[in-house]
């Protein structure tokens, strides 16, 4: 172990400084956390008493005394409507697919139609912006459409959902019957996401698709699966409920589905854990056609033994055999547009790095996600960050659905600047904005980690991922190291000593906070101090 520590210890020197930039960078920070309305942060505020419009059109002067070497920095910044006019540039650049170290690479010389798409379906991906395919799209789309089973394996933000969904929908269209096609996942959020593509790219068509996930009211979603909808997105928890407990009048559509699509596959068919969702897969498996009778398309960025044991499957006589399209996922597992980093930070002041990493003048305009491996933990980060004033979000699984919807749009909408989530967020979830992962807890399994930081650094974005490495957990960056096949380099920013800022900044503020989050939270009052509903107060 004391040999792990120093292979670690030599990549991460310290950032040193003299006195006055201390004191200078010390200063900044704190006129940054107290004033609320600074050059950089005017329009990631709500409390800025100056009009929307004046904000954006004035020449704001005091850009002029910030640094000239954070500025192109701060430029990269992708939050949507919430960002400095200098920041403008940057969303025009960003789309451009000529920009170097794309993550998802298309082929110029390539396009839809040469794919066999129809032209209905070109056009309505001409009118999302989807041009030219991706890797992962080239390679499947075609031999779907020649009815093969097929196993995807890519890096995250390569466009995975349009490789499925563009053959289903071409498939239907040629034949449209309820229900055609049955896709499983294992979030809600990544299937809400799913249903909202599917809608989107079937436009043009009349095409008749059902959410069916759990946090919801299952009569309503029984009635729509009754109704025979054409593509059914689900969760494999609540479709097995429904299996088990719906009658024959309405599952019975589900004995006649053509396709069958398991996405985040390695997730769904992982077994032998605690909270595996194999067992409910199989459920709905069991009342689905034998795999002679329909096609199967598994994707993920992770392919796994679990995942591979489709080719390894006896060839059905009369069937193709499977067809396997991996794209550099073995190479490398993670974008090169993205930046790992490690902080070294001691255990027990955790929290008060946090606060001031999220602080310095170029993580402050960025749209940043916090994971963390329980949900305790995240639901006290966001009451400590809340009472911080940052604006901060929650995703995780012990919030109602409702609730979890209502987050994710927030932060969809940069409403909230930050998301704090558990690994509930890791799959699948395109928020193009995330500019920063930030890893509170290293996850134990390195394939999540590439989950995580997957959520950043997207469709040829670039981002960074910064992990919190403590005095045990060396040897899981190293694990991670070695999955993802590049080392991660230590954390520095120009004129920012983090350590000093803490002592001088954020051992007393945070000290406060974190009591007053645990009394929230001991208490039963939701985010902001305002007490749970269904609460009943006590009779004397």
């Amino acid at each position: 172990m004391p040999s792990q520590r120093t292979s670690i210890d030599a990549r991460s020197s310290p950032v040193h400084q003299s006195d006055n930039e201390t004191n200078s960078s010390a200063e900044e920070s704190a006129a940054v956390q107290s004033s609320g309305v600074d050059s950089d942060s005017d329009s990631d505020s709500f409390d800025s008493q100056t009009s929307r419009k004046r904000r954006k059109i004035s020449p704001a002067p005091i850009d002029d005394e910030s640094d000239d070497e954070d500025a192109p920095k701060i430029a990269i910044s992708t939050v949507p409507s919430r960002i400095s006019k200098k920041s403008a540039p940057a969303q025009v650049a960003i789309p451009v697919p000529t920009t170097g170290g794309i993550t998802a690479p298309t082929d110029p010389n390539t396009s839809f139609a040469a794919l066999n798409v129809k032209p209905w379906l070109v056009g309505s991906l001409n009118s999302m912006a989807i041009k030219r395919p991706t890797g992962i799209q080239k390679g499947c789309i075609p031999e779907i459409l020649k009815g093969r089973d097929c196993i995807g394996g890519s890096r995250t933000g390569s466009g995975k959902t349009v490789a499925f969904a563009v053959p289903i929908l071409q498939k239907w269209a040629e034949d449209p019957f309820g229900i055609f096609a049955l896709i499983l996942t294992p979030t809600r959020e990544l299937a809400l996401q799913i249903f909202e593509q599917v809608k989107a790219i079937s436009s043009p068509q009349s095409l008749k698709a059902v959410l069916i996930t759990g946090g919801s009211d299952m009569r309503p979603q029984a009635t729509a699966l009754a109704q025979r909808p054409h593509i059914v997105i689900a969760t494999p928890g609540r479709l097995a409920d429904h299996i088990r407990t719906s009658g024959e009048d309405t599952i019975c559509s589900l004995r006649r589905v053509r396709m069958v699509v398991l996405d985040e596959a390695d997730r769904l068919l992982a077994g032998g854990m605690a909270g595996s969702m194999l067992p409910d897969v199989e459920g709905c498996f069991s009342i689905l056609p034998p795999p002679a009778k329909r096609q199967t398309l598994l994707f993920t960025a992770t392919i796994t033994p679990e995942v591979r044991a489709l080719k390894e499957r006896p060839q059905t006589p009369g069937k193709p055999p499977v067809f396997i399209c991996e794209v550099d996922t073995q190479k490398l597992a993670i974008p090169s547009s993205l930046r790992q980093m490690h902080l070294q930070i001691p255990v027990t002041h955790r929290e008060h790095y946090l606060h001031m990493f999220l602080l310095t003048d170029v993580n402050l305009p960025k749209s940043i996600i916090v994971f963390c491996n329980r949900t305790s933990t995240a639901d006290y980060l966001t009451h400590l960050l809340r009472l911080l004033e940052h604006r901060v979000t929650a995703l995780h699984s012990k919030l109602p659905q409702r609730q979890r919807i209502d987050n994710l749009g927030r932060f969809r909408a940069s409403a909230a600047r930050i998301l704090v989530a558990t690994d509930v967020a890791a799959r699948g979830l395109d928020i193009p904005e995330v500019g920063l992962v930030i890893n509170y807890d290293i996850p134990r399994d390195p394939d999540d980690y590439i989950h995580r930081v997957g959520r950043t650094a997207r469709a040829g974005r670039k981002g960074d991922a910064v992990t919190f490495v403590g005095q045990r957990d060396v040897q899981l960056v190293q694990a991670i190291e070695a999955r993802v096949g590049r080392e991660m380099v230590a954390w520095a920013e120009e004129g920012v000593n983090l350590e000093t800022r803490v002592i001088r900044e954020a051992l007393k503020l945070v000290g406060e906070k974190k009591r007053e989050a645990m009394l929230e939270i001991e208490e039963g009052r939701e985010v902001g101090g305002k007490r749970k509903r269904g609460m009943v107060k006590l009779r004397k």
